[in-house]
This record gives C-alpha cells, sequence and structure tokens, in this order.
C-alpha cells in the first residue's frame, strides 16, 4: 500500500504530465499556426510521450492500491515570440519537470518507500534526455539565428522524430 502523501505527491505529477501534454500540444498548435509543419509534428510527438507519462504514473498507483485523483489542468501559453522561444519555454518546462521527479524521489527515499523509488528512477533518466533533447535544439535555433534557411532545414529535420510507443507499465 502506498502512503497517502506518496499518493497526494503522486497524484499532483500526474497533473503536471497532463499540463505538459497541454503545453506541447499549444506549442504544436503554434508551429501549425506559422506553417512550421515538422516543428508542430514534433511537439505533437512529444506531448504524446506526456500523456504516456501521465498513463505510466496513474497504471503505477493503481498497481499500488492508491487512489487516482484527476485535478483541472490550467490552459497553456498560446504565443511565442518565435521558434527559438518556443523551445527556451520547452527547455524552462522540462528543468520545472525535472525538479518535480527529483523532489518525488527524495520523498520517497525519506519515506523508505523503495517502491516509489525504483518506479521513479526510471522518470528520473528520462529527464536527463528531456532536458538535453531540448537544450540542443535551443543550442541549434541559436546558432542559425539570422538564417532564415536554416530554419525551414531544422523543420524537415524535426519531422523525421518518431511518435513513441506506448510506455510499458512499471
Amino acid at each position: 500500500m502506498i502512503s497517502q502523501a506518496m499518493q497526494d505527491a503522486l497524484n499532483k505529477q500526474i497533473n503536471e504530465e497532463l499540463y505538459s501534454a497541454y503545453v506541447y500540444a499549444s506549442m504544436a498548435n503554434f508551429f501549425e499556426h506559422k506553417s512550421l509543419k515538422g516543428f508542430a509534428s514534433w511537439m505533437r510527438t512529444q506531448s504524446e510521450e506526456e500523456l504516456g507519462h501521465a498513463r505510466r504514473f496513474v497504471t503505477y498507483m493503481n498497481d499500488r492500491g492508491g487512489r487516482v485523483i484527476l485535478d483541472a489542468v490550467k490552459a497553456p501559453r498560446i504565443d511565442w515570440e518565435s521558434p527559438l522561444d518556443v523551445f527556451e519555454n520547452a527547455y524552462a518546462h522540462e528543468c520545472h519537470i525535472s525538479a518535480c521527479i527529483n523532489d518525488l524521489s527524495t520523498m520517497s527515499i525519506n519515506e523508505k518507500d523503495h517502491a516509489s523509488h525504483a518506479f521513479l528512477e526510471w522518470f528520473v533518466t528520462e529527464q536527463v534526455e528531456e532536458e538535453s533533447t531540448a537544450d540542443e535544439i535551443v543550442q541549434q535555433l541559436k546558432l542559425m539565428e539570422g538564417a532564415p534557411g536554416g530554419l525551414f532545414l531544422m523543420d524537415r529535420e524535426l519531422a523525421q522524430r518518431a511518435t513513441p510507443k506506448a510506455p510499458t507499465p512499471a
């Protein structure tokens, strides 16, 4: 059985993951509106990945006998100044999610909840990849500032991102 405190914290993280999906869906819509279909495709895939993360948390909670309680998901931002601004915000968001996961991991250690700690290790590793990927795109966009042709090449490259397979429940 999972403690009430851990259950509450995991429910909060489920909301964070659902909000992440909203954030990336909004970013995809922004790029669609700007006719950057590859950027939009990349963000749609990211949104789906975040939904998978939420499902992974839900499955874990149910497996541990916890009660999943969904909360309202706040509306995400809808406008940005540029593709660079979008990805800088995506990177900042991933850093926020990493902090949330780290807090959960620390909580699981403090509560001596070894099952939750083991479950959360996948997310700790995942967040390293999430931050790295977003930062890499930020750095590339900064390098191509003033070279609009690079933006169109990057749009084609980002369109190649494959949709992730549904995560295996923990």
